[in-house]
């Protein structure tokens, strides 16, 4: 029961904050969304957006793999050194 309540109140706090269709219109054509993911469809922002020309979040998450990579292989190479 208290998640239940916990979802409504942040429904309620939140709800005018998500990012929609018609907050990217307000936005402008040259706006980008990116998320970190993994983003709460349906709460934080809309399919719509995610799914948008306007959305970069899936080439965001393969950067960050590759980053992630990156420091994993500077690290284990240091450790090698030694």
């Amino acid at each position: 029961m208290g998640q239940k309540d916990a979802l409504e109140k942040k429904l309620r706090d939140f709800g005018p904050y998500q990012v929609n269709q018609d907050m990217m219109a307000l936005a402008g054509p040259q706006c980008t969304f990116m998320h970190c993911l993994p983003a709460e469809r349906g709460l934080e922002c809309t399919d719509a957006v995610i799914e948008s020309r306007a959305s970069v979040v899936f080439r965001e998450a393969e950067n960050r793999m590759h980053a992630q990579n990156g420091v994993m292989l500077h690290c284990l190479q240091s450790l090698a050194a030694n």
